[in-house]
């Protein structure tokens, strides 16, 4: 079996819910699951209950309403499974692509690399690698970041001109840098599944 061939299992990270009663959710999992949270801005919270930068993220909105359209009423967003290595994540970008499985939105949010995939039920599910490899360090980047406190949903990109760079030799800390600066930005709009 070929390289591009072999599966790489990633292993859970978080989930994220969309809701219309933030405070309340931030209380709830603080009681139910000693989650803290790790950042919180008038649109969600990210709460962690580990040495993970979050477990579970919370978004709100205006637009949000509690009626069958899936994508905007409240409940979970996506599931997310995390690679240890950002060429795990690339990988594995590459390997879906050929069987015709591409994500719906590709992020860098600073502290993560992040592809959102589709499932069949239109479920979303995230596949991620931690841009400092490093919980502890991608945690306080959060606490800290001027720069995520000003964009914390992070920077669009394209993960196949991501894999291109890789490609000619670009490191994972380089492809992180050039990514969140917005050098490798898609040419689709991003579909996010949450109206902002």
């Amino acid at each position: 079996m070929s390289q591009d061939t072999i599966s790489v299992p990633p292993t859970l990270h978080h989930i994220n819910l969309k809701t219309t009663r933030l405070q309340e959710m931030i209380e709830w999992y603080s009681i139910v699951l000693d989650m803290k949270s790790t950042f919180q801005f008038p649109g969600g919270a990210w709460l962690t209950n580990d040495g993970a930068n979050h477990r579970i993220a919370l978004l709100t909105s205006p637009h949000l309403s509690e009626d069958s359209d899936k994508q905007k009423h409240t409940g979970m967003h996506h599931c997310a499974f995390e690679y240890a290595t950002m060429g795990s994540l690339l990988d594995t970008y590459a390997r879906l692509k050929v069987l015709g499985i591409e994500p719906h939105a590709s992020l860098d949010h600073g502290m993560t690399m992040s592809f959102y995939y589709e499932d069949p039920d239109d479920n979303s599910v995230e596949l991620q690698s931690d841009n400092f490899g490093d919980w502890q360090v991608s945690s306080e980047w959060m606490r800290t970041s001027p720069q995520f406190a000003a964009n914390p949903i992070g920077m669009p990109v394209d993960p196949a001109q991501m894999v291109a760079a890789r490609q000619t030799g670009a490191s994972f800390t380089e492809l992180h840098q050039r990514a969140y600066a917005g050098e490798f930005q898609p040419s689709s709009p991003l579909d996010l599944h949450v109206p902002l």
